[in-house]
């Protein structure tokens, strides 16, 4: 552990350091066997003669389209893992705890020093800091040692199809046309996530188009055999989106009784002013004086661990818009760093909330007279200032989060 606050939050060679010391749907789920088709909807013929046709005139060859899209298959279970994402269904504690454990953390430091040279150019060049790229690595693809089944024309192909979100599956399609035309890997060989990511770091195909490297020099931009590829394309995607190199993702802290939690609203202030209303780091001590802004996340309520966010959190929603996952990236960084667990875990009794439940969460609290926005079943913004309201009203503590009190006075009940 570093001895100063402003060292601590100071990111530039601290992770070296740490690690001498104590020392990112496509999130590492379970495996999926290659799904057998199963009989293709009415119309989908049709939609794949057009899909073949849209990218031949985006500049795909005709030979790779039609080869490609003639045995593009229907795969009934991509719709069905498209209708239920995990960020939207599980609870904090769960997310966190199944992503973020010891045998992540032993093996990530494992491989951090392993890759010491690789990581170390990477951060040169791109200027983030090797144990967030370990990071992203062991969350989307557990190290490496699961890329996924799916086979991705098919995947993209069933999704293109479907009407929920038919452009953007369009457009990764034919991203994934282009990059089998490039030669970078064999259609038949294009394998991964149920919605198409692929490789070390489950790059969508429109991101492997414009970020993927060949930083190994061979001529191809390999993200599934090659992990220099891979760690740089992830250190260059990262860098576009402005990563800042001279700070951290942002850090565990300590709010004071009585908190207004209506402080937790996205809103991003200096970080002289979260001192100013009482907010310590995770040990009790004053926050750094360093020039800079945060937003305050509460992802499991005012009984679960309280994060100030800094710039770069945001960089890793860019990857990936759950604050679940940013947290995560950012938590199993510090852990591979040799940073210790969370001083205020989240509670593992939390009820989980399936889209559904959140669908009748929003109605019973517009019905209340508490604006919710339109029900959605998604947990965002305007519901949990609507929660808020409605704890206000009812002498709860008024932090947004749909705790067993707040579902219990609104009538719904969690898992049904």
């Amino acid at each position: 552990m570093l001895t100063t606050p402003a060292r601590i939050l100071r990111i530039r060679g601290a992770y070296r350091g740490l690690l001498i010391s104590g020392f990112l749907s496509l999130l590492s789920l379970p495996a999926l066997a290659r799904e057998n088709p199963t009989p293709a909807p009415d119309g989908f013929a049709e939609c794949k003669a057009r899909l073949e046709e849209q990218a031949v005139a985006a500049g795909v060859s005709r030979e790779t389209a039609s080869t490609v899209m003639a045995s593009a298959e229907h795969l009934e279970r991509v719709i069905e893992l498209d209708r239920r994402q995990p960020e939207f269904t599980t609870t904090f504690a769960d997310y966190l705890n199944r992503r973020v454990n010891e045998a992540r953390v032993t093996r990530g430091r494992e491989l951090l020093q392993e890759h010491q040279e690789l990581l170390d150019r990477v951060t040169r060049e791109t200027g983030v800091p090797a144990p967030y790229l370990v990071s992203f690595w062991g969350l989307e693809t557990n190290f490496g040692s699961y890329f996924g089944k799916m086979p991705v024309p098919s995947s993209l192909t069933t999704l293109a199809c479907d009407p929920r979100r038919s452009n953007f599956f369009t457009q990764q399609l034919i991203a994934a046309l282009r990059i089998i035309d490039e030669g970078a890997i064999p259609a038949d060989k294009m394998e991964g996530s149920w919605a198409g990511a692929m490789g070390h770091v489950q790059f969508m195909p429109t991101v492997f188009l414009q970020h993927a490297v060949d930083a190994d020099g061979d001529g191809r931009r390999d993200l599934w055999n090659s992990l220099p590829d891979a760690m740089m394309s992830a250190g260059r995607f990262l860098e576009s989106m402005n990563w800042d190199g001279d700070y951290r993702w942002g850090r565990e802290v300590l709010l004071p009784k009585n908190f207004n939690y209506a402080l937790a609203d996205g809103r991003r202030l200096p970080l002289a002013q979260w001192r100013e209303v009482g907010i310590t780091d995770a040990f009790g001590r004053a926050l750094p004086q360093e020039p800079i802004e945060a937003s305050l996340v509460v992802p499991a309520g005012h009984e679960g661990p309280a994060f100030l966010a800094y710039h770069n959190f945001r960089v890793i929603m860019g990857w990936n818009r759950s604050e679940f996952y940013a947290i995560a990236v950012g938590h199993l960084a510090d852990r591979i760093a040799g940073a210790g667990k969370l001083q205020n875990p989240p509670p593992e009794d939390a009820p989980a909330l399936s889209r559904d439940n959140i669908l009748q969460l929003q109605e019973a609290l517009q019905k209340r007279g508490f604006d919710a926005g339109e029900p959605d079943g998604i947990m965002g913004p305007a519901t949990r200032a609507a929660i808020r309201q409605f704890q206000s009203a009812n002498g709860l503590v008024a932090d947004g989060y749909p705790g067993e009190t707040v579902l219990a006075e609104l009538g719904v009940h969690a898992g049904q």
